[in-house]
């Protein structure tokens, strides 16, 4: 869909209506739903722990569907960080001051990422980014990059722009401007972010310590402080998405090393090796 169209649909509304759909567990409806995308998009059914996808009660139930177990295997160092997601590379690369590169000559800064609080942001300057857009077709649960801590979760309420290639080229603070829920960890490396980037249609976003987080969609921003943090292993799923959307990681500065055949468009899977811990963050 045109950049353009979509800055004039009710955006809520349809994905408030497509998250509606996707819920329903009428059996008729959501077994058209799966046939649906299913001829549409290549999905590798023989991955999912239930590869009959008629059996799952609802169509978010089937497109959130498990991996067989160590069909995506963690990279083995302990001092590599892994993709969160099964996907493909948006923008990779250093973080210039504030500034993240998104496509095309747009920039957008940490600061309106991060909701504009300079507490949380601050510790990015300089640092490293990755953004991963989750296809369709994808697996569309989110992963540990690294062992951490969770210390803060920040809603940011926003628009529901789409998030694919075209949209990013055309739409200047695409990420900054969308609804995301940010979890912050403290880690062997420092600070890490994982920025969960909702869009048009994804019906839901959620975490595996707090549930759904959106909807319902809250107008103004909300942080939750966790005093007793939870630990979550490299690997271990800490979000999905209920339809696709983009995942963003972000590091501090001189904190990790990309690899080098890593760039714009390259495909990931989940738990693959992305880049390498510094060896004085080690």
């Amino acid at each position: 869909m045109s950049p353009f169209l979509q800055r004039f649909l009710p955006q809520r509304a349809l994905t408030d209506f497509a998250g509606f759909l996707a819920n329903h567990r009428n059996i008729w409806l959501k077994n058209r739903l799966i046939q649906y995308f299913i001829w549409k998009y290549p999905i590798k059914l023989e991955e999912a722990v239930e590869s009959d996808p008629y059996r799952y009660g609802s169509f978010n139930e089937f497109f959130t569907r498990a991996l067989k177990p160590n069909l995506r295997p963690i990279a083995p160092d302990l001092h590599d960080l892994v993709s969160p997601a099964d996907g493909c590379i948006s923008q990779i690369g250093q973080i210039h001051e504030d500034q993240i590169f998104q496509a095309k000559g747009h920039y957008y800064t940490v600061a309106n990422l991060l909701g504009n609080d300079s507490t949380l942001t601050k510790p990015f300057q300089n640092g490293s980014f990755l953004t991963v857009y989750l296809a369709p077709k994808d697996y569309h649960r989110v992963h540990m990059p690294v062992d951490g801590y969770l210390s803060h979760m920040l809603y940011v309420p926003g628009k529901l722009f789409s998030v694919n290639t075209k949209t990013a080229e055309c739409t200047a603070n695409l990420f900054a401007k969308n609804e995301r829920v940010i979890a912050f960890f403290n880690t062997s490396l420092g600070r890490v972010a994982v920025i969960l980037v909702g869009a048009m249609i994804v019906g839901s976003i959620e975490t595996v310590w707090a549930g759904t987080i959106t909807p319902p969609r809250q107008q103004t921003p909300h942080l939750w402080n966790y005093d007793h943090p939870i630990f979550l292993r490299r690997g271990e799923e800490m979000g999905r998405f209920k339809l696709g959307s983009t995942v963003i990681l972000l590091f501090e500065e001189n904190a990790v090393s990309w690899d080098s055949g890593l760039t714009a468009e390259a495909p990931v899977l989940m738990g693959q090796r992305i880049g390498t811990i510094k060896p004085d963050r080690w």
